[in-house]
Protein backbone atom coordinates (compact mmCIF):
# COMPACT_ATOMS: atom_id res chain seq x y z
CA UNK A 1 0.00 0.00 0.00
CA UNK A 2 1.58 3.28 -1.13
CA UNK A 3 0.05 6.45 0.28
CA UNK A 4 0.99 9.16 -2.23
CA UNK A 5 -0.63 12.14 -0.51
CA UNK A 6 -1.46 12.91 3.14
CA UNK A 7 -4.53 11.02 4.39
CA UNK A 8 -7.70 13.01 5.02
CA UNK A 9 -10.66 12.19 7.21
CA UNK A 10 -12.23 12.45 10.65
CA UNK A 11 -11.29 11.07 14.08
CA UNK A 12 -13.63 10.85 17.06
CA UNK A 13 -11.18 11.73 19.86
CA UNK A 14 -10.99 15.54 19.90
CA UNK A 15 -14.72 16.09 20.29
CA UNK A 16 -16.15 12.85 21.65
CA UNK A 17 -13.40 11.07 23.61
CA UNK A 18 -15.05 7.98 25.06
CA UNK A 19 -18.59 9.18 24.28
CA UNK A 20 -18.93 7.14 21.09
CA UNK A 21 -21.49 4.68 19.79
CA UNK A 22 -22.74 3.18 16.55
CA UNK A 23 -25.44 5.80 16.01
CA UNK A 24 -22.97 8.68 16.28
CA UNK A 25 -20.65 6.97 13.80
CA UNK A 26 -23.48 6.48 11.31
CA UNK A 27 -24.57 10.11 11.69
CA UNK A 28 -20.99 11.27 11.16
CA UNK A 29 -20.66 9.12 8.06
CA UNK A 30 -23.84 10.70 6.69
CA UNK A 31 -22.54 14.19 7.47
CA UNK A 32 -19.20 13.52 5.78
CA UNK A 33 -21.07 12.68 2.60
CA UNK A 34 -23.98 15.10 2.77
CA UNK A 35 -21.93 18.18 3.80
CA UNK A 36 -19.33 17.76 1.05
CA UNK A 37 -16.37 16.41 3.01
CA UNK A 38 -16.06 13.12 1.14
CA UNK A 39 -16.19 14.90 -2.22
CA UNK A 40 -13.34 17.15 -1.03
CA UNK A 41 -11.15 14.16 -0.18
CA UNK A 42 -11.93 13.42 3.48
CA UNK A 43 -12.52 9.70 3.10
CA UNK A 44 -11.42 8.08 6.40
CA UNK A 45 -13.79 7.87 9.37
CA UNK A 46 -11.76 6.73 12.37
CA UNK A 47 -12.99 5.54 15.78
CA UNK A 48 -10.41 6.34 18.46
CA UNK A 49 -9.98 4.86 21.97
CA UNK A 50 -12.78 3.49 24.21
CA UNK A 51 -14.58 1.36 21.62
CA UNK A 52 -14.07 -2.05 23.29
CA UNK A 53 -15.02 -3.97 26.38
CA UNK A 54 -12.60 -3.65 29.30
CA UNK A 55 -11.30 -7.21 28.86
CA UNK A 56 -10.55 -9.50 25.96
CA UNK A 57 -12.74 -12.49 25.18
CA UNK A 58 -11.58 -15.25 27.57
CA UNK A 59 -11.94 -17.96 24.91
CA UNK A 60 -10.72 -16.37 21.68
CA UNK A 61 -8.40 -13.77 23.20
CA UNK A 62 -9.84 -11.17 20.83
CA UNK A 63 -10.67 -7.58 21.66
CA UNK A 64 -14.47 -7.32 21.85
CA UNK A 65 -16.50 -4.22 20.86
CA UNK A 66 -18.53 -2.66 23.67
CA UNK A 67 -21.81 -4.59 23.55
CA UNK A 68 -23.93 -1.65 24.72
CA UNK A 69 -22.60 1.03 22.40
CA UNK A 70 -21.97 -1.26 19.41
CA UNK A 71 -24.70 -3.91 19.87
CA UNK A 72 -24.47 -5.22 16.31
CA UNK A 73 -20.69 -5.49 16.41
CA UNK A 74 -18.02 -3.51 14.65
CA UNK A 75 -18.44 -5.20 11.26
CA UNK A 76 -21.95 -3.72 11.01
CA UNK A 77 -20.53 -0.24 11.70
CA UNK A 78 -17.79 -0.79 9.14
CA UNK A 79 -20.30 -1.96 6.55
CA UNK A 80 -22.39 1.19 7.01
CA UNK A 81 -19.36 3.46 6.70
CA UNK A 82 -18.33 1.63 3.52
CA UNK A 83 -21.89 1.84 2.15
CA UNK A 84 -21.54 5.64 2.19
CA UNK A 85 -18.36 5.45 0.11
CA UNK A 86 -16.03 6.10 3.05
CA UNK A 87 -13.14 4.12 4.52
CA UNK A 88 -13.28 2.84 8.09
CA UNK A 89 -10.63 3.31 10.75
CA UNK A 90 -10.07 2.06 14.29
CA UNK A 91 -7.66 2.41 17.19
CA UNK A 92 -5.33 0.27 19.24
CA UNK A 93 -2.19 0.73 21.31
CA UNK A 94 1.30 -0.78 21.44
CA UNK A 95 1.03 -1.16 25.22
CA UNK A 96 -0.68 -3.66 27.49
CA UNK A 97 -3.57 -1.21 27.92
CA UNK A 98 -4.67 1.75 25.82
CA UNK A 99 -4.39 5.34 27.02
CA UNK A 100 -7.95 5.11 28.38
CA UNK A 101 -7.26 1.71 30.03
CA UNK A 102 -8.83 -0.65 27.50
CA UNK A 103 -7.04 -3.74 26.15
CA UNK A 104 -3.92 -2.89 24.14
CA UNK A 105 -2.26 -4.96 21.45
CA UNK A 106 1.01 -5.78 23.23
CA UNK A 107 1.82 -9.44 22.46
CA UNK A 108 -1.48 -9.72 20.51
CA UNK A 109 -0.42 -7.81 17.39
CA UNK A 110 -1.08 -10.51 14.81
CA UNK A 111 -4.40 -11.59 16.36
CA UNK A 112 -5.59 -7.99 16.55
CA UNK A 113 -4.52 -7.23 12.97
CA UNK A 114 -6.52 -10.24 11.80
CA UNK A 115 -9.49 -9.06 13.85
CA UNK A 116 -9.32 -5.58 12.33
CA UNK A 117 -9.15 -7.11 8.86
CA UNK A 118 -12.27 -9.16 9.67
CA UNK A 119 -14.06 -5.93 10.60
CA UNK A 120 -13.12 -4.40 7.24
CA UNK A 121 -10.79 -1.82 8.77
CA UNK A 122 -8.90 0.43 6.34
CA UNK A 123 -6.96 2.56 8.87
CA UNK A 124 -5.36 1.79 12.24
CA UNK A 125 -4.26 4.49 14.67
CA UNK A 126 -1.67 2.86 16.94
CA UNK A 127 -0.95 4.64 20.22
CA UNK A 128 1.95 4.28 22.72
CA UNK A 129 0.55 4.17 26.28
CA UNK A 130 1.32 1.56 28.97
CA UNK A 131 4.27 -0.03 27.21
CA UNK A 132 6.21 -2.30 29.62
CA UNK A 133 9.45 -0.78 30.91
CA UNK A 134 12.57 -1.38 28.86
CA UNK A 135 10.59 -2.70 25.86
CA UNK A 136 11.96 -1.39 22.56
CA UNK A 137 9.39 1.04 21.13
CA UNK A 138 10.56 0.90 17.50
CA UNK A 139 10.39 -2.89 17.64
CA UNK A 140 6.73 -2.75 18.69
CA UNK A 141 5.82 -0.55 15.73
CA UNK A 142 7.76 -2.79 13.36
CA UNK A 143 5.89 -5.78 14.78
CA UNK A 144 2.48 -4.21 14.15
CA UNK A 145 3.65 -3.19 10.69
CA UNK A 146 4.37 -6.85 9.96
CA UNK A 147 1.05 -7.93 11.47
CA UNK A 148 -0.96 -5.53 9.31
CA UNK A 149 0.83 -6.72 6.18
CA UNK A 150 0.08 -10.34 7.17
CA UNK A 151 -3.63 -9.63 7.80
CA UNK A 152 -4.53 -9.96 4.15
CA UNK A 153 -6.07 -6.46 3.96
CA UNK A 154 -4.64 -3.10 2.97
CA UNK A 155 -4.73 -1.10 6.22
CA UNK A 156 -3.23 2.36 6.52
CA UNK A 157 -0.85 2.32 9.49
CA UNK A 158 -1.06 5.52 11.55
CA UNK A 159 1.70 5.36 14.18
CA UNK A 160 1.18 7.54 17.26
CA UNK A 161 4.21 7.50 19.55
CA UNK A 162 4.13 11.31 20.12
CA UNK A 163 7.58 11.93 18.62
CA UNK A 164 9.45 9.60 20.98
CA UNK A 165 12.66 7.75 20.07
CA UNK A 166 13.50 10.13 17.19
CA UNK A 167 10.54 8.57 15.42
CA UNK A 168 11.07 10.36 12.10
CA UNK A 169 14.38 8.54 11.62
CA UNK A 170 12.97 5.00 11.66
CA UNK A 171 9.18 4.97 11.38
CA UNK A 172 9.15 4.57 7.60
CA UNK A 173 11.06 1.29 8.08
CA UNK A 174 8.22 0.05 10.32
CA UNK A 175 5.75 0.23 7.43
CA UNK A 176 3.83 3.24 8.78
CA UNK A 177 2.04 5.58 6.39
CA UNK A 178 1.81 8.52 8.83
CA UNK A 179 3.30 9.15 12.25
CA UNK A 180 2.60 11.48 15.15
CA UNK A 181 5.54 13.75 15.76
CA UNK A 182 4.32 15.62 18.86
CA UNK A 183 2.25 15.38 22.01
CA UNK A 184 -1.52 15.85 21.98
CA UNK A 185 -3.11 18.96 20.55
CA UNK A 186 -5.57 21.12 22.51
CA UNK A 187 -8.08 23.63 21.25
CA UNK A 188 -6.14 26.84 21.79
CA UNK A 189 -3.81 29.03 19.75
CA UNK A 190 -0.67 28.30 21.77
CA UNK A 191 -1.11 24.53 21.49
CA UNK A 192 -1.25 24.33 17.72
CA UNK A 193 1.37 27.03 17.08
CA UNK A 194 3.80 25.34 19.50
CA UNK A 195 3.23 22.06 17.67
CA UNK A 196 3.76 23.65 14.27
CA UNK A 197 6.91 25.56 15.21
CA UNK A 198 8.39 22.46 16.85
CA UNK A 199 8.24 20.62 13.54
CA UNK A 200 9.88 23.15 11.22
CA UNK A 201 13.16 21.22 11.44
CA UNK A 202 11.49 17.82 10.99
CA UNK A 203 9.44 18.36 7.84
CA UNK A 204 12.16 16.64 5.85
CA UNK A 205 10.95 13.37 7.46
CA UNK A 206 7.67 13.61 5.56
CA UNK A 207 7.18 12.38 2.01
CA UNK A 208 4.97 10.11 -0.11
CA UNK A 209 4.70 6.80 1.67
CA UNK A 210 4.92 8.22 5.21
CA UNK A 211 3.73 11.66 6.37
CA UNK A 212 4.52 13.67 9.51
CA UNK A 213 1.28 13.89 11.52
CA UNK A 214 1.05 17.07 13.61
CA UNK A 215 -2.14 15.69 15.23
CA UNK A 216 -5.82 16.06 14.49
CA UNK A 217 -7.26 19.43 13.56
CA UNK A 218 -9.22 21.42 16.13
CA UNK A 219 -10.78 23.64 13.45
CA UNK A 220 -14.44 24.20 14.25
CA UNK A 221 -14.38 23.07 17.89
CA UNK A 222 -14.70 26.53 19.53
CA UNK A 223 -13.71 25.23 22.97
CA UNK A 224 -16.14 22.30 23.01
CA UNK A 225 -15.39 18.62 23.28
CA UNK A 226 -12.78 16.31 24.72
CA UNK A 227 -9.72 18.53 24.09
CA UNK A 228 -11.58 21.82 24.31
CA UNK A 229 -9.82 24.41 26.44
CA UNK A 230 -10.00 28.15 25.81
CA UNK A 231 -11.04 27.50 22.24
CA UNK A 232 -10.15 29.43 19.10
CA UNK A 233 -11.88 31.86 16.78
CA UNK A 234 -12.16 31.65 13.00
CA UNK A 235 -8.95 33.63 12.49
CA UNK A 236 -7.01 31.20 14.68
CA UNK A 237 -8.48 28.23 12.83
CA UNK A 238 -7.50 29.72 9.47
CA UNK A 239 -3.91 29.92 10.69
CA UNK A 240 -3.98 26.34 11.93
CA UNK A 241 -5.38 24.96 8.68
CA UNK A 242 -2.86 26.85 6.54
CA UNK A 243 0.01 25.54 8.68
CA UNK A 244 -1.20 21.94 8.37
CA UNK A 245 -1.59 22.30 4.59
CA UNK A 246 1.87 23.80 4.17
CA UNK A 247 3.29 20.92 6.21
CA UNK A 248 1.68 18.20 4.04
CA UNK A 249 0.12 17.03 7.30
CA UNK A 250 -2.71 14.49 7.34
CA UNK A 251 -5.95 16.45 7.52
CA UNK A 252 -7.90 14.56 10.18
CA UNK A 253 -10.84 16.64 11.36
CA UNK A 254 -11.65 16.59 15.07
CA UNK A 255 -14.75 18.81 15.29
CA UNK A 256 -18.31 17.53 15.27
CA UNK A 257 -18.89 17.76 11.54
CA UNK A 258 -22.60 17.10 11.99
CA UNK A 259 -22.98 20.60 13.45
CA UNK A 260 -19.77 22.43 12.48
CA UNK A 261 -20.23 26.11 11.65
CA UNK A 262 -20.51 27.19 8.05
CA UNK A 263 -17.35 29.30 8.39
CA UNK A 264 -15.29 26.31 9.55
CA UNK A 265 -16.89 24.03 6.97
CA UNK A 266 -15.88 26.40 4.16
CA UNK A 267 -12.34 26.56 5.52
CA UNK A 268 -12.02 22.78 5.73
CA UNK A 269 -13.38 22.46 2.19
CA UNK A 270 -11.24 25.24 0.67
CA UNK A 271 -9.98 23.64 -2.57
CA UNK A 272 -6.93 25.91 -2.89
CA UNK A 273 -5.72 24.99 0.59
CA UNK A 274 -6.42 21.29 0.15
CA UNK A 275 -4.49 21.40 -3.14
CA UNK A 276 -1.43 22.69 -1.26
CA UNK A 277 -1.70 19.88 1.29
CA UNK A 278 -2.24 17.28 -1.43
CA UNK A 279 0.36 18.65 -3.86
CA UNK A 280 1.89 15.60 -5.58
CA UNK A 281 5.47 16.76 -5.05
CA UNK A 282 4.90 16.77 -1.26
CA UNK A 283 7.90 19.00 -0.63
CA UNK A 284 8.45 20.38 2.88
CA UNK A 285 7.91 24.04 3.62
CA UNK A 286 10.88 26.02 4.85
CA UNK A 287 11.15 29.15 6.94
CA UNK A 288 12.39 32.31 5.24
CA UNK A 289 14.65 34.10 7.72
CA UNK A 290 14.03 37.84 7.76
CA UNK A 291 15.47 39.04 11.09
CA UNK A 292 12.30 40.88 12.19
CA UNK A 293 9.93 40.05 15.09
CA UNK A 294 10.14 36.53 16.50
CA UNK A 295 6.34 36.18 16.42
CA UNK A 296 6.36 36.75 12.65
CA UNK A 297 7.08 33.75 10.45
CA UNK A 298 7.36 33.48 6.68
CA UNK A 299 7.10 30.02 5.19
CA UNK A 300 7.62 29.03 1.57
CA UNK A 301 6.79 25.76 -0.14
CA UNK A 302 7.61 24.44 -3.61
CA UNK A 303 4.52 23.24 -5.47
CA UNK A 304 4.08 21.38 -8.72
CA UNK A 305 3.69 23.28 -12.02
CA UNK A 306 6.55 25.65 -11.15
CA UNK A 307 4.54 27.46 -8.51
CA UNK A 308 5.08 28.13 -4.81
CA UNK A 309 3.13 28.90 -1.67
CA UNK A 310 4.31 31.92 0.33
CA UNK A 311 2.74 32.44 3.77
CA UNK A 312 3.08 35.27 6.30
CA UNK A 313 2.07 34.32 9.86
CA UNK A 314 1.51 36.86 12.62
CA UNK A 315 1.54 34.92 15.88
CA UNK A 316 1.71 38.09 17.97
CA UNK A 317 -1.17 39.55 19.98
CA UNK A 318 -1.33 42.71 17.88
CA UNK A 319 -1.57 43.48 14.17
CA UNK A 320 1.68 43.94 12.31
CA UNK A 321 3.43 44.45 9.02
CA UNK A 322 5.62 41.58 7.77
CA UNK A 323 8.26 42.34 5.11
CA UNK A 324 10.37 40.03 2.96
CA UNK A 325 13.26 40.67 0.60
CA UNK A 326 13.12 38.52 -2.51
CA UNK A 327 16.76 37.53 -2.03
CA UNK A 328 15.64 35.80 1.20
CA UNK A 329 13.62 33.32 -0.81
CA UNK A 330 16.49 32.66 -3.18
CA UNK A 331 16.19 35.19 -5.99
CA UNK A 332 19.22 37.06 -7.36
CA UNK A 333 19.46 40.83 -6.96
CA UNK A 334 18.42 41.47 -10.58
CA UNK A 335 16.69 39.71 -13.41
CA UNK A 336 13.78 38.02 -11.61
CA UNK A 337 10.66 38.97 -9.68
CA UNK A 338 7.74 37.31 -7.92
CA UNK A 339 4.08 37.40 -8.90
CA UNK A 340 1.59 36.90 -6.06
CA UNK A 341 -2.06 35.87 -5.96
CA UNK A 342 -3.92 36.02 -2.64
CA UNK A 343 -5.36 32.55 -2.11
CA UNK A 344 -8.22 33.72 0.12
CA UNK A 345 -9.42 36.67 -1.98
CA UNK A 346 -8.28 35.50 -5.42
CA UNK A 347 -6.72 38.94 -5.99
CA UNK A 348 -3.62 39.28 -8.17
CA UNK A 349 -1.49 41.32 -5.81
CA UNK A 350 1.18 42.28 -8.32
CA UNK A 351 4.81 41.75 -9.32
CA UNK A 352 7.63 42.52 -6.87
CA UNK A 353 11.31 42.79 -7.72
CA UNK A 354 13.20 43.29 -4.46
CA UNK A 355 10.81 43.66 -1.58
CA UNK A 356 7.26 42.81 -0.52
CA UNK A 357 5.42 43.76 2.67
CA UNK A 358 1.96 42.82 3.87
CA UNK A 359 -0.23 43.77 6.83
CA UNK A 360 -1.34 40.75 8.86
CA UNK A 361 -3.80 40.90 11.73
CA UNK A 362 -2.99 39.29 15.09
CA UNK A 363 -3.07 35.46 14.97
CA UNK A 364 -3.80 35.61 11.25
CA UNK A 365 -2.06 34.56 8.03
CA UNK A 366 -1.70 35.92 4.53
CA UNK A 367 -1.19 33.18 1.97
CA UNK A 368 -0.13 33.66 -1.64
CA UNK A 369 0.35 31.40 -4.62
CA UNK A 370 3.61 32.59 -6.13
CA UNK A 371 5.30 32.43 -9.53
CA UNK A 372 8.82 33.51 -10.44
CA UNK A 373 9.05 35.63 -13.57
CA UNK A 374 11.85 37.30 -15.48
CA UNK A 375 12.04 41.10 -15.40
Amino acid sequence: MLVQTPPMGFNTWNTFGGNIDAQMIRETADAMVDRGFLAAGYNYLVIDDCWSERQRDPVTGKIVPDKTRFPDGMKAVSDYVHSRGLKFGMYSCAGVRTCADFPGSFDHEFLDAETFAEYGVDFLKYDFCNVPPHVNGPALYRRMGLALKASGRDILFSACNWGCDDVGRWIRSAGAHMYRSTGDIFDNFKSFTDIALSQLGNLCYSAPGCFNDTDMLTVGMYGKGNVGTSGCNDTDYRTQFVLWCLFNAPLMMGCDIRTVSEESRKLLLNPDLIAIDQDPEARPAFEVMTGWRREHHILMKHLSNNEYALAFFNMAEEDGSIPVHTYSIGLPATGYAIQLRDIFTGEDVGTFHDFFETEVKAHDVKLYRMKIVKD
